[in-house]
C-alpha cells in the first residue's frame, strides 16, 4: 500500500471522497500526502478551509488523525520489518523472540506489544449519512399533506373559473405557432410515468435511499403548496376551446383525482383552474432532476435519455395547448431553483446553522430543512446497495483510544 507521504492530489481526492468529505475538495485541490498530514486547526481559521465547514474542520481532523496514527503504525512495522500481526517476517514476534516467549527488558525498561486498535472507516463514513427513516416518514406525510391540498384548492378554484364562451383563452404565442396536437397529452403523461417509474428503481437502490428520499418528499410537496398559493390567487381562463370541465366540483370527483394521482390520462382530472402553474412540468422537472444528481456521470446515455423523456413531455404539454406557455415557464423556473437552493444548502455544513451572514436561514422552510438535515455530514455519494440487504453498522461498537502507559 502506497505512503501517505506519496499521495498525489488524485489519491488526496479518492480519500476525501471514501471518507464522506468531498465538499473539501475545492479547497484542498493541489494537496497531496504531506500536505495533507501537515494540516492543524490553524488552518481552518482562515479561507479556503474556514469556508467549507462550520466546526472548524473537526470532523476531518479527526480522520486526518486516525490516518497519521495509521501511518505511523505501518511505518514503525515497516522498519522493524513487521508484519501487521505483530509478528516478525521470520515467524517470531516483533519483540526478537518467539511468540510464546515471554516479554524481555530492555534498559530495565519493559519490550513488548501495544495493539491500538483502528476504527472501521468504512462504519465511520456510514455514521456521517444516518438513516433517520423517522424524518422520512415524516417529510412523506408532509408532501401527501401537500398533495391532497392542491386537490382541495383544484376543486375550489374550479368553481371560479369563467365559461369559455363568455371568456375565450388568454393570447399565447406558442398557441399562435403551433396548432393543437389532441393525443400530445397523452405522450406527456406518459413520459411522466416513465420518469416517476425510474426514479422509484433508481431510488430503491441508493444505500442513502431515506436521506435521498425526504428530500424529494420535501421539495416535491413544497413545490405543491407553493401552487396552491398561485392557482388560488390567481384564476385563468381555460387555455383551450377544447377542454370540457366538470359543471360542479363534488367530494366524490376529488376522492377520484386524488385516486387517479391527478392525470387526465386515467380519467381522474375533470376540474379546471390549475393552470399556474403546471404540475406535469414540476413532475417531469424534478423527476430528472433527482435522476441525474443521484446517478453516476458513467451513465450518461441514461441520463441524457431521461433528459429527452422530460424534454419532450414538456414540449407535448404546450404542444396540447393544455397549460399556457407562461405555467410552464414558472413551473420550470421554480422547480429548478428550489432544487438547486436545497442541495446547495445541504452539501454545505456552513449554511446549516441560522446567522445573520446566512439569509437562506430566513426562509419559512429552513427550521424544517434542518431537521432534515441536521445529521448529514457531507454531500451525499452516490453509492448503490441491493434494496433489502443487510447492513450492521447499527451494531458496530465505537471504537475509542485510550491513554496507554508503558512500564
Amino acid at each position: 500500500m502506497k505512503e501517505v507521504r506519496e499521495w498525489s492530489e488524485r489519491d488526496v481526492s479518492r480519500w476525501l471522497c471514501e471518507e464522506g468529505m468531498q465538499e473539501y475538495g475545492d479547497a484542498l485541490r493541489g494537496a497531496d500526502g504531506g500536505a495533507l498530514l501537515r494540516l492543524t486547526a490553524a488552518h481552518f481559521l482562515s479561507p479556503p478551509l474556514t469556508l467549507v465547514s462550520s466546526d472548524g474542520g473537526r470532523q476531518l481532523l479527526e480522520r486526518l488523525e486516525t490516518l497519521r496514527i495509521a501511518t505511523r503504525i505501518a511505518a514503525t512495522s515497516h522498519k522493524n520489518g513487521h508484519l501487521p500481526n505483530g509478528h516478525a517476517a521470520d515467524g517470531h514476534a516483533a519483540n526478537g523472540h518467539a511468540p510464546d516467549a515471554k516479554p524481555q527488558r530492555l534498559n530495565g525498561l519493559r519490550h513488548e506489544m501495544v495493539h491500538i486498535p483502528i476504527p472501521d472507516t468504512a462504519a465511520s463514513s456510514r455514521s456521517h449519512f444516518p438513516s433517520e427513516w423517522g424524518k422520512t416518514g415524516v417529510a412523506f406525510l408532509y408532501a401527501a399533506v401537500c398533495f391532497v391540498t392542491t386537490t382541495v384548492v383544484i376543486s375550489v378554484v374550479h368553481e371560479r373559473v369563467p365559461a369559455k364562451e363568455h371568456t375565450p383563452p388568454l393570447p399565447d404565442k406558442f398557441f399562435d405557432v403551433f396548432e393543437r396536437v389532441a393525443w400530445a397529452f397523452s405522450i406527456c403523461e406518459i413520459n411522466g410515468m416513465l420518469l416517476v417509474g425510474l426514479w422509484v428503481i433508481q431510488w430503491s437502490l441508493l444505500k442513502y435511499r431515506s436521506i435521498i428520499g425526504r428530500r424529494f418528499f420535501f421539495i416535491v410537496g413544497t413545490l405543491y403548496l407553493y401552487r396552491c398559493v398561485t392557482m388560488y390567487i390567481t384564476t385563468l381562463p381555460v387555455p383551450g376551446m377544447h377542454f370540457k370541465c366538470s359543471p360542479k366540483a363534488q367530494m366524490r370527483r376529488i376522492m377520484k383525482m386524488i385516486a387517479g394521482g391527478g392525470l387526465s390520462i386515467t380519467g381522474s382530472h375533470t376540474m379546471c383552474g390549475d393552470y399556474l402553474y403546471s404540475g406535469h412540468t414540476v413532475m417531469l422537472t424534478l423527476t430528472y432532476l433527482f435522476i441525474k444528481e443521484y446517478s453516476p456521470k458513467r451513465l450518461w446515455w441514461y441520463q441524457w435519455f431521461c433528459w429527452s423523456l422530460s424534454a419532450v413531455g414538456i414540449f407535448c404539454i404546450l404542444l396540447a395547448h393544455d397549460h399556457y406557455t407562461v405555467d410552464v415557464v414558472v413551473a420550470y423556473f421554480i422547480t429548478t431553483r428550489l432544487f438547486w437552493w436545497y442541495h446547495t444548502l445541504a452539501n454545505q455544513q456552513s449554511l446549516k446553522e441560522t446567522s445573520q451572514s446566512n439569509p437562506f436561514s430566513r426562509v419559512w422552510w429552513y427550521r424544517l430543512f434542518q431537521y432534515f438535515e441536521e445529521n448529514v455530514n457531507g454531500i451525499v455519494p452516490r453509492n448503490y446497495q441491493l434494496p433489502l440487504s443487510w447492513r450492521l453498522s447499527q451494531w458496530t461498537r465505537n471504537v475509542q483510544y485510550t491513554k496507554l502507559e508503558v512500564h
